[in-house]
């Protein structure tokens, strides 16, 4: 999926005769704290609601700020992932999306590139989910889909995190139903970390503390 294809179609941009004051006024109503500034379908830069604040007259028009403005964005012909390596290095909650020569295509919000990210990743379908801890050496996804399948359960999603500062893999796979203790132990069996599970059954164990909690409350 490309940059282009998950464009917001309700934010706006400013003009350059825009005043800071309808800027900061612009990014209350949306709920951002940036918007990006154009110019006869030019990208010009983007403002930010910290520099905004910082302005003693909000009357001024953006265009007396326009050696402030951020270049930050996005070329539209790129992967969505160059997005969200953007947003999270700037801590963006608008970001630009331009394309070679710099003109406006449009803009993604961060809401909406989240929703994009749960989507890829299979965060809205329903399961379970396993995070293992191992050397990045004994990664094998064709032994973890083994294993998995093994109790009747597929992996819909597997994403992987190398720590380098402790040198270890973190994979974490989203199987297709939450009744998932039986592949807990399979994996633990074969002598995989298994660093968290979130399934069915660990929300019927605190049911089941929180029961016999209460008993032993009420028999005191």
């Amino acid at each position: 999926m490309l940059n282009k294809d998950i464009i917001s179609a309700s934010l706006p941009t400013l003009a350059i005769n825009d005043s800071v004051f309808q800027a900061l006024q612009l990014m209350g109503d949306y709920h951002v704290s940036h918007l990006p500034v154009i110019d006869n379908d030019k990208y010009l830069g983007l403002v930010n609601e910290d520099q905004l604040l910082n302005v003693e007259d909000d009357t001024v028009s953006l265009g007396s700020l326009q050696s402030e403005f951020s270049t930050l964005a996005v070329n539209a012909s790129m992967h969505f992932t160059d997005a969200i390596r953007m947003t999270n290095e700037f801590s963006l909650t608008v970001i630009p999306v331009t394309d070679n020569e710099s003109y406006w295509i449009g803009a993604i919000s961060s809401m909406d590139l989240l929703k994009v990210v749960g989507r890829m990743y299979g965060m809205e379908e329903p399961g379970g989910i396993i995070v293992l801890e191992l050397d990045k050496r004994a990664f094998s996804f064709s032994e973890i889909s083994k294993l998995v399948e093994t109790n009747d359960a597929s992996i819909t999603q597997l994403n992987t995190y190398f720590d380098n500062t402790i040198g270890i893999l973190y994979v974490t796979i989203k199987i297709n139903k939450f009744e998932i203790s039986d592949i807990v132990s399979t994996f633990q069996r074969y002598e995989y970390t298994v660093k968290y599970y979130f399934g069915e059954e660990q929300y019927e164990n605190e049911i089941k503390n929180n029961y016999d909690h209460l008993m032993n409350y009420l028999s005191i």
